[in-house]
């Protein structure tokens, strides 16, 4: 095996992880609000997301032709790569921006804090291309991502602000415990509906940073995706990636989401759903990489706001705003730092060296996660002072007392 294609394996690898990370990440955007309010057991709401990622990831190729081409600029018009770049430094760069992505996913994760994984890819790519001083595609950014990033939260918390007006208002009459099985039944809908779009968006990403590589290789070109899509391996693997990944779950981040917010009931849940999935169905259409946490939390929020009389807890939410503005330097001087330090070894030994770095730093995080477990037997517990999403020994809570009996019906 020659030696850009042993790291051509490496680079499809670390991109399955970063899928199989983002999955478990990204579960909460679509069932934290359906677990938190019972209308589906924890277990069961992580399965039917997985699967409904998996059928999603085969419905479009938009957002993967975006990040071909509209992040880094690495192959010319004719197909081959730009002047002073090979095919060794390029797949170098795409793999070190990879693990900045992978790094800031799973420390976000550990801290239970709901950032978004497609910054934390761009950011690793961007600072990854920086120091490999790669051209950047900044117009393709800041259209393409940046723009929709600052939009995106503000659109889906007014929609699901006035959503869930309208579904209080239309539904007063009703008798509340008829009124919440029935919006626990639709909240089942719009939750399929945000696992299904979340496919559509999100796979679609790794699969865009696999073609990449592989146009790094020589293996495919810009113009092949145009004209015949991409193959179908990469679809399978990465829809697989990110199936596992949200089988999984990442109860830490559906326990911020689902508790640590807003105090949820069966309308708002229902009405910031079916907020979210518009959104970024709307999104995947038109080839934006849009941030399914920005679209998700934003929708929680509004859900909060259009209640009359409901408690947002607005300091949670600033963590969270805290974390998206550091995301995209942060994962972008890891993925910078791990290019200077595979290509000062240089070749398929740089390589190794990064890779070795990230499978030890996401052991330790790992572990450290264990120390303070969250999972579908506690993600429902009362929400304490403390860190988002993980469980505080403090009696003191910032919500009134609620059985953890609610984890499901």
């Amino acid at each position: 095996m020659s030696g850009e294609l042993f790291i051509l394996v490496l680079v499809v690898i670390t991109a399955l992880g970063f899928d199989f990370t983002n999955g478990f990440h990204d579960t909460g955007n679509a069932m934290a609000t359906s677990i938190a309010t019972g209308a589906l057991k924890p277990k069961v709401a992580v399965a039917l997301s997985a699967v409904l990622n998996l059928v999603g990831a085969f419905l479009s190729v938009e957002v993967a032709a975006t990040i071909t081409k509209d992040v880094l600029k690495i192959q010319t018009k004719s197909g081959a790569l730009v002047s002073g770049l090979d095919a060794e430094k390029a797949m170098l760069i795409i793999f070190a921006g990879l693990i900045g992505g992978i790094l800031w996913n799973l420390l976000t994760w550990l801290l239970g804090l709901p950032s978004s994984s497609s910054h934390a890819l761009f950011g690793g790519l961007i600072g990854a291309g920086l120091a490999g001083a790669v051209t950047i595609n900044w117009n393709g950014i800041f259209s393409k991502i940046l723009i929709p990033a600052l939009l995106s939260p503000v659109i889906a918390c007014l929609v699901a602000a006035i959503g869930t007006f309208c579904v209080y208002a239309i539904a007063a009459k009703a008798r509340a415990d008829r009124k919440n099985e029935g919006f626990r039944w639709g909240q089942i809908g719009t939750a399929s509906l945000v696992s299904l779009a979340h496919g559509t968006g999100d796979a679609q990403k790794t699969m865009g940073v696999i073609a990449l590589a592989l146009i790094a290789h020589g293996s495919l070109t810009a113009q092949g995706i145009e004209d015949n899509g991409l193959p179908v391996w990469v679809i399978f693997a990465c829809a697989l990636a990110i199936a596992l990944g949200t089988y999984l779950g990442g109860w830490r981040i559906i326990r911020t989401l689902g508790r640590g917010l807003v105090e949820i009931e069966p309308p708002q849940g229902m009405a910031a759903e079916a907020s979210s999935a518009a959104i970024i169905l709307t999104s995947s259409h038109f080839g934006m990489a849009l941030s399914t946490t920005h679209v998700a939390t934003g929708s929680i929020l509004g859900s909060g706001v259009g209640r009359p009389g409901a408690q947002v807890r607005w300091g949670v939410a600033m963590r969270m705003a805290t974390a998206w503005l550091t995301t995209l330097p942060a994962a972008g001087l890891v993925g910078a730092a791990c290019y200077g330090v595979a290509h000062l070894i240089g070749g398929v030994p740089g390589a190794i060296a990064i890779f070795v770095v990230l499978v030890a730093l996401s052991a330790y995080m790992y572990l450290r996660s264990r120390a303070q477990k969250v999972d579908h037997r506690n993600v429902n517990d009362e929400w304490e002072h403390g860190e988002p999403g993980q469980l505080a020994s403090s009696a003191e809570t910032d919500r009134p007392s609620v059985s953890a009996g609610r984890n499901g019906r």
